[in-house]
């Protein structure tokens, strides 16, 4: 029986990605910048297994047989047909993030999926061609694929839609978990809602083609504070091009908002830091590592926080395999 092993962490996203052009492939309608973190990991073992009639999936200990595990099956059904095989796994899968509730755990679920998958079915795949598979399973995901720093090409294909690495100065981030259960809205029913009736999303699409472009060039440069204030513009111009869908979504919290004005106060007082949110409640600060402890200062009180840094790429741990 072949067996592998993957580790990933989440990323969260500078300029993000809300809005599909293609939901079967899962093309974005722009592309995304992003930090993988070096906290919060999954680990994923994939072992096929002749014997079974179907595909099993384990979550953090529990056999799951509803939503998830269909993604699951129909991301490993694309596995299946890359390698040429028919052959069911059974999925065991340990996520430390929170799941479903804003903190990229679909990112880091499907970037360790892909590469403990496509090893248990002997694909032998680069990082580009990894990052277009995990892209499948989780948009996001094909940016934790990549160490640190990422910038995921929206593309117009499946061969052109994939992430690569970005340099970047040396930042640190403060997340601020503000509500760990599972939000009443899954991110894909709030994107296809958003799409269908906001009457902002095409500004949002070329705004935040703007927007990357000008990140891409602060990264380059090293340009902390142009970079951290459109991480804070980008995510405030998501969450109201979401409260903007019919019926609308909110997803941050009265403390979501404490926390962004808090952080916009320590930025008057002289301290780099900007608050960012992906589709959820809780609250990621981009900082430098030298203003960690200011931020965790301001924000003492409000949330249960988490320092990370650039972490490292998705990686294979083991294998073992007939």
């Amino acid at each position: 029986m072949s067996t592998a092993t993957a580790i990933a962490h989440p990323n969260i996203a500078l300029v993000k990605y809300w809005g599909k052009r293609d939901s079967a492939l899962n093309l974005p309608a722009t592309g995304s910048l992003s930090m993988t973190l070096d906290i919060f990991p999954t680990t994923t073992t994939v072992s096929l297994d002749e014997g079974a009639s179907g595909d099993v999936l384990v979550f953090n200990g529990e056999q799951r047989v509803d939503g998830p595990a269909e993604r699951v099956t129909r991301f490993l059904d694309i596995v299946r047909e890359m390698a040429g095989s028919t052959l069911s796994a059974r999925v065991e899968t340990v996520n430390t993030v929170p799941s479903a509730a804003g903190l990229a755990s679909s990112a880091s679920g499907f970037a360790a999926l892909a590469v403990a998958a496509s090893a248990a079915y002997g694909l032998d795949l680069d990082t580009r061609s990894l990052s277009r598979l995990a892209r499948r399973g989780s948009g996001s995901a094909s940016r934790s694929v990549i160490p640190g720093f990422a910038i995921w090409h929206a593309g117009d294909s499946d061969e052109t839609s994939f992430a690569e690495p970005v340099a970047a100065p040396d930042l640190a981030m403060v997340v601020a978990m503000v509500e760990k259960r599972e939000k009443p809205v899954s991110s894909r029913e709030a994107m296809r809602r958003t799409v269908l009736t906001s009457p902002f999303y095409p500004a949002w699409v070329s705004s935040t083609a703007e927007s990357l472009e000008a990140a891409a060039e602060a990264c380059r440069d090293g340009d902390v504070e142009r970079l951290g204030r459109i991480t804070e513009v980008n995510a405030l111009r998501m969450h109201a091009l979401i409260q903007s869908c019919d019926p609308p979504i909110r997803y941050l919290s009265p403390v979501s908002v404490e926390i962004f004005d808090r952080i916009s106060a320590l930025r008057e007082s002289g301290v780099e830091a900007w608050a960012t949110a992906d589709a959820g409640p809780n609250v990621v600060i981009l900082t430098r590592p030298a203003s960690v402890d200011a931020v965790t200062a301001a924000l003492d009180g409000l949330a249960e926080l988490a320092v990370a840094h650039p972490g490292p790429a998705a990686a294979l741990v083991s294998r073992a395999g007939e």
